[in-house]
């Protein structure tokens, strides 16, 4: 009953996921997993959540409040919380068109600890992604780790990409993205792991052309590789570089002076054992 009596009390409440959130301290994307069923909260927050529903903890795990709305617990709760501002029927941010800037719920996991993990997303795993990318279960089953120095602020993902049209950056490289809800936000040249229905999961920098042609701009830091045109109805996700994990670490480049100066050296050496 955990998920139904969370939903229900909530908007008995008057209050949005974000607020709902903040009263229990914890991220609006684990309200959103509660209510859909897709996690389960800890004993604290369940405690948490009874204080402020003024029920027990029993009745929040075993009573359907969806099916007894005269019930006097829920009824003594209206009358001692306020109304929260907003409405509670925008608990989800229901998807409308990208460019508006709201997108659909995005589908996560969580430990033991309701701290979400950053799922891995390997090569091989690739074309599986497309079609499970918004599917929990899917995502149960691809390997998890957490990065303790990203910002809480996001929800994150890794993806290992394939091919060098962004050398240095090598083939086989992991890129952890934060997820990008708001596309209008994406400022040109912002490195991105984007996943689309028309050429998979491809990193790039994108340019922003949706106010004008509906459409991004996708370019490549290896100049053999020309930029391309893709439709934002072909695009699933966006994710927005944060941090990269490889095993090959970048050469560094040498500029004519450094050459130079190189071979300044090497010519004192080769004088220096002339004369020795």
């Amino acid at each position: 009953m955990i998920n139904t009596n969370l939903k229900f009390c909530r908007r008995e409440l008057a209050l949005t996921q974000a607020q709902m959130a903040d009263k229990l301290g914890i991220k609006r994307s684990l309200v959103g997993a509660y209510e859909e069923g897709r996690a389960e909260p800890r004993l604290a927050t369940l405690v948490n959540m009874a204080r402020l529903f003024g029920i027990t903890l029993d009745q929040l795990v075993t009573t359907d409040f969806s099916k007894r709305k005269n019930a006097k617990a829920i009824g003594a709760m209206r009358a001692q919380e306020p109304a929260a501002a907003g409405t509670a029927e925008d608990d989800t941010d229901p998807p409308t068109s990208p460019a508006g800037g709201k997108l659909r719920v995005l589908a996560l996991t969580v430990d033991k600890d309701q701290n979400e993990n950053i799922e891995l997303v390997p090569q091989k795993a690739a074309a599986g992604y497309l079609n499970g990318y918004a599917d929990p279960e899917y995502l149960e089953v691809l390997p998890k780790f957490r990065l303790p120095m990203l910002s809480q602020s996001g929800t994150y993902r890794a993806f290992e990409i394939a091919g060098d049209s962004m050398l240095p950056i090598t083939s086989g490289t992991v890129i952890v993205g934060r997820y990008v809800e708001d596309w209008t936000t994406i400022k040109d040249g912002t490195p991105c792991v984007v996943v689309s229905s028309k050429d998979g999961i491809v990193f790039k920098r994108v340019f922003n052309k949706l106010r004008s042609n509906a459409m991004f701009v996708l370019h490549s830091d290896n100049p053999n590789f020309s930029p391309y045109d893709i439709n934002v109805d072909d695009v699933l996700e966006i994710w927005e570089a944060k941090s990269y994990i490889s095993s090959t670490f970048p050469i560094a480049e040498l500029s004519l002076e450094r050459v130079a100066s190189l071979v300044l050296d090497l010519q004192q050496q080769v004088a220096l054992l002339k004369k020795a």
